[in-house]
């Protein structure tokens, strides 16, 4: 995969670039110097964020578009919108997945495609990482014991299996972020297992981590972490069947997708207090006001906060901005993303 045919240079007319995304989004993403930096390498058209490629100011700033650059809530770039792009070349992402808003006709029609997926998996790692840490020391129990009883808390005898040391800790997913959590743990006196149907012995054992299959690993992990992308067959991978394999007061944690949990399965788990969670993402993204998740004492609840956020986003922008400049080039993207890998990847 290949950027522009040639060399940039004072012969070569700056390329025209459109910015998709929700509103008010660019802002948050490209600081000042972030911008600067991007202007160095193409014409940003000035003073408009497309949230719909419809209107008359879309369509007349894709009618001379090489470069579309795309944020969360862009909106679908289907074979019509491509269409009124005739001079497109590149599309480059600011955030992680595009399948949601690129049609099969991007890379039918030959548009490269980056992801700044990579950057994105950093925050995401450094949050599961902090999980981890917390639900082997007992965190979340302890801190609303301590809490309601305002008084000593006598640790080694009523909490006697917390701690880090030789704790196992299950993968599911060598993805991105998966593979970045196991690099982060390798500090820590841990024993890592891993599930992927796409990875080999020798490239876990090259992570730090043990190949297993994922009813070894949910049986013999102590916290197990889901990195897998929401695709047909992983729906519901964590099952019933699945929950019930998992040793008593173990933790799951789930940064990744909500519908890879049968929620109500967990629910009910959660309920008798014999399994602890961790859940950044539930099914539906936003739960009702009176799930029972809310209310458990085994349940630590974020809002979808592990990704990048508040400066972290400048992260992403920076990304972007560098394959824009792989691209204007010549040089291939250090993100693409590529078709063949689209049946497989979040």
């Amino acid at each position: 995969m290949k950027g522009r045919s040639s060399v940039a240079d004072e012969r070569t007319p700056r390329p025209t670039a459109l910015m998709a995304m929700a509103a008010g989004l660019s802002d948050r993403f490209f600081s000042p110097a972030l911008r600067q930096r991007l202007d160095e390498f193409v014409d940003v058209v000035p003073d408009l964020v497309v949230q719909d490629f419809s209107s008359a100011p879309a369509r007349a700033a894709l009618a001379r578009a090489e470069v579309l650059i795309t944020g969360w809530f862009c909106p679908p770039v289907t074979a019509a919108v491509l269409d009124d792009a005739p001079n497109l070349r590149a599309i480059v992402h600011a955030a992680g997945s595009v399948k949601g808003h690129l049609a099969p006709a991007c890379w039918d029609r030959g548009i490269v495609v980056s992801t700044a997926a990579a950057a994105n998996a950093l925050p995401v790692a450094e949050y599961t990482l902090a999980a981890i840490l917390g639900a082997a020391k007992g965190m979340r129990q302890i801190e609303r014991v301590y809490r309601s009883r305002r008084a000593y808390v006598d640790l080694v005898a009523e909490y006697p299996g917390i701690g880090t040391y030789r704790r196992t800790v299950g993968i599911v997913g060598a993805s991105r972020i998966g593979r970045r959590v196991a690099e982060l743990l390798r500090p820590f006196d841990l024993v890592l297992s891993i599930h992927d149907p796409y990875l080999s012995a020798p490239e876990a054992e090259a992570l730090g981590a043990r190949l297993t299959t994922l009813d070894e690993l949910l049986a013999g992990s102590d916290i197990v972490t889901l990195h897998a992308p929401l695709l047909p067959s992983t729906r519901h991978l964590i099952d019933a069947a699945a929950l019930a394999r998992m040793p008593d007061d173990a933790t799951l944690i789930n940064t990744a997708r909500g519908a890879l949990v049968d929620q109500d399965a967990l629910v009910a788990e959660l309920v008798t207090g014999r399994l602890n969670a961790v859940l950044d993402v539930t099914e539906p993204e936003v739960l009702p006001s009176d799930s029972p998740l809310f209310d458990l004492p085994n349940v630590v609840l974020t809002p979808h906060m592990a990704g990048a956020q508040g400066n972290e986003l400048h992260r992403l922008a920076a990304s972007a901005v560098e394959e824009v400049r792989r691209y204007v080039t010549g040089e291939p993207f250090a993100h693409p993303v590529v078709v063949r890998d689209l049946a497989r990847i979040a």
